[in-house]
């Protein structure tokens, strides 16, 4: 039986992949050992989303390769389209397999070994790719929540992004195998799953309404998240179908990037602020206490002043339940990378302090809505806090709360009612331990 070493970098779509990549060795036979074991195959499914994330997966591959020098070791993914031709040159790297071809990395591996040769094996051609490459999740790493992905590609290429050229255009996939996947994992216990791609919008807001509507109907399935939407996919009329969806969880991350519309024009963003507002406002009213979440990139090239200051008071005035912010890192083969008036890591870095004191503000505030109040939460895990066990999880809305733990019980993967009484820390709200309310 040969051993696999597996490790995964960047985003719910490579997750996605790496879990049914997975689960094709295991049920071929191949034995799933740690990454910083001895192993006989290293695999890593790589992002190429910034510089520092190629160089984490340069870093894996030789860390691999330094663990088992006669290991094979394959680099898979986004890092490989990127710089194939990097990837190919380095001599850690045995074999290269493209995103296309990831849901035949068993075969490869196969052929690979059976050949007996020390070439580099090339299996690259996504931008080539019309069709959506289909791949069967039958578990995942979590044993609550599941990731779906739905679609890949992107045709929208912002100016900072290399995404488009390492994923391809946009495919989608039949809702058929959607739903059959789904089905297959509720069966198994599976309760909340994510819908998930690289542009999930561009799966059309009616047929995402469709299918999202049949996964409701799936026996099992409590409930349906959504990964990240174009502001320019929420109207009222999307806002109005989703609220109709029972296990519709309202969470969304509407990725916004700038509060400035001249930032937003040199970044090749598809809508102005004030769209932006408006769908924010929009799932507001189509939903009680949405949790709306977004991305913001600090030091945009030719970021001003002026530029930053109309971002800090948009976000300010969006309230968002949490911000991801990035500072903007030069993403080699990119139109902004060339760009003139980069803008210096020491203001990127004062903008970013700036925006994470608002976000922390409108996240307790957000947070606070709960306490008191009973809602409904879906146990994940075992953890320690503060000298004493509690099971934690997420709300529909996706805040962190926890419940102490009972000896000898195990909640993992219950849905519970219980009320908030207070916090455990910064991000996670304390439910009552009244286990007659679960």
């Amino acid at each position: 039986m040969k051993t696999v070493a597996f490790h995964n970098l960047g985003c719910k779509v490579n997750a996605y992949e790496a879990d049914a990549m997975l689960a094709a060795l295991r049920q071929k036979g191949y034995e799933i050992v740690p990454f910083d074991a001895k192993a006989d195959i290293y695999i890593v499914n790589t992002c190429t989303v910034t510089n520092i994330a190629d160089r984490k997966s340069r870093q894996m591959l030789h860390r691999a390769k330094k663990i088992n020098p006669d290991a094979i070791v394959v680099a898979a993914g986004c890092y490989v389209q990127s710089d194939k031709d990097t990837v190919e040159a380095d001599e850690a790297v045995d074999l290269v397999i493209g995103n296309n071809k990831k849901k035949d990395l068993v075969s490869i591996l196969e052929d690979y070994m059976a050949e007996s040769g020390n070439k580099t094996k090339t299996v690259i051609d996504i931008n080539h790719t019309d069709e959506y490459e289909e791949m069967r999740l039958t578990g995942t790493q979590e044993h609550t929540r599941a990731y779906i992905k739905i679609q890949d590609g992107c045709n929208q290429f912002c100016t900072y992004c290399i995404i488009p050229y390492a994923r391809g255009r946009v495919r989608c996939r039949r809702q058929e195998d959607i739903l059959e996947e789904i089905k297959g994992l509720a069966q198994k216990g599976y309760q909340e799953f994510v819908l998930t791609g690289i542009h999930i919008s561009s799966y059309g807001s009616g047929s995402l309404i469709e299918l999202m509507r049949k996964i409701d109907g799936i026996n099992g399935v409590k409930r349906i998240r959504l990964g990240s939407l174009e502001p320019r996919i929420i109207t009222p009329e999307f806002a109005k179908a989703l609220s109709g969806i029972e296990h519709i969880c309202p969470h969304f991350h509407l990725s916004l990037q700038s509060g400035c519309e001249t930032v937003l024009n040199r970044m090749n963003r598809h809508y102005t602020p004030q769209q932006y507002m408006e769908g924010v406002n929009i799932l507001r009213s189509a939903f009680e206490h949405p949790a709306i979440t977004t991305d913001v990139i600090v030091g945009f090239p030719g970021e001003t002043d002026e530029e930053f200051e109309i971002t800090a008071k948009f976000v300010g005035e969006a309230d968002f339940y949490e911000m991801h912010i990035f500072k903007y890192s030069k993403r080699r083969g990119t139109k902004a990378a060339a760009m003139q008036d980069q803008v210096p890591e020491y203001i990127k870095d004062k903008r970013s302090k700036i925006l994470q004191e608002i976000e922390k503000t409108s996240s307790k505030n957000f947070r606070d809505y709960y306490i008191g109040r009973e809602t409904q939460v879906l146990l994940e895990e075992e953890k320690e806090i503060n000298g004493a066990k509690y099971w934690v999880g997420h709300t529909k809305e996706y805040v962190k709360a926890a419940v102490e733990a009972t000896d000898g019980e195990n909640l993992s993967n219950r849905l519970i009612n219980a009320t908030a009484t207070g916090y455990l820390d910064d991000e996670i709200i304390r439910l009552e331990n009244n286990l007659l309310n679960f």
